[in-house]
C-alpha cells in the first residue's frame, strides 16, 4: 500500500468515524461511576458501539448484505453493545451474561479465551507483512484483534487475580479502539478492490 492510498482511505473514511470519536470522548468525559448503575449508563457505554453501527450501515445495506465479513463484524457489534449493557450491572450478577454476549454461543470462560485467541490468530496470520500482500484493513483485523484480547486479559485478571491499577481505563480504551479498528476491517472488499487493480 502507498502512501496515497492510506491518504485517501483515511479522507474517505475518516468523517463517518467523528460520531464514533465524540461518543468515545463523551464516555471517559462523564466517567460515570460503576457503583450506581443506571439506563443512562449502559447508553453512554454503549453509544460508541452504535456510532460504530452507522459508520457500517453508511456503506450502505447492500453492501453489508453483499459481503459476509462485514455482516458478520456489524452482528459481532450489536452483541458487543448488549453485553456492554448487562457488564453495567455486573455487580448484580450480569457478569457471565455480558461475558456471554461477546461469544454468543459459548458456555464456558475457557472456551470464550479460545475464541478470542484464535480470532486474534487468524487476523494477525491474514496480514501478511514480510510477503507485501498486506492491506490497511488487514492491519487494523490484527491490531484491533489485540487490542480486543488486551482488554479481555485485563477483564479477566482484575476480576479473578489481582486488582490492576486504572484497570477501567485500560479495558475502555483498549476496548473501543479495538471495536473502531475492527469495525474499519469491515470494508475491507473496497481495499481488495483498490488492490486487484493495482497489480
Amino acid at each position: 500500500m502507498t502512501y496515497g492510498e492510506g491518504e485517501s482511505m483515511v479522507k474517505s473514511e475518516g468523517p463517518k468515524l467523528v460520531p464514533f470519536f465524540k461518543a468515545t470522548c463523551v464516555y471517559f468525559v462523564l466517567w460515570l461511576p460503576t457503583s450506581s448503575p443506571s439506563w443512562f449508563s449502559a447508553l453512554i457505554k454503549c453509544l460508541p458501539i452504535f456510532c460504530l453501527w452507522v459508520f457500517l450501515l453508511a456503506h450502505g445495506i447492500n453492501f453489508l448484505t453483499a459481503h459476509h465479513n462485514a455482516c458478520r463484524i456489524f452482528a459481532g457489534l450489536i452483541f458487543s453493545a448488549l453485553g456492554d449493557a448487562f457488564l453495567i450491572w455486573q455487580e448484580q450478577g450480569f457478569f457471565i451474561h455480558g461475558l456471554l454476549m461477546f461469544g454468543p454461543f459459548t458456555y464456558l470462560v475457557a472456551v470464550y479465551i479460545a475464541l478470542i485467541g484464535f480470532m486474534g490468530w487468524r487476523a494477525m496470520a491474514g496480514v501478511q507483512l514480510c510477503n507485501d500482500l498486506w492491506t490497511w484493513t488487514k492491519l487494523s483485523a490484527c491490531i484491533g484483534s489485540v487490542l480486543f484480547m488486551v482488554s479481555d486479559l485485563t477483564i479477566a485478571v482484575n476480576k479473578f487475580c489481582f486488582p490492576v491499577p486504572y484497570s477501567r481505563v485500560i479495558i475502555m480504551a483498549t476496548y473501543y479502539a479495538a471495536q473502531m479498528l475492527i469495525a474499519l476491517s469491515a470494508v475491507e472488499s473496497k481495499d481488495e478492490d483498490v488492490f486487484k487493480k493495482r497489480k
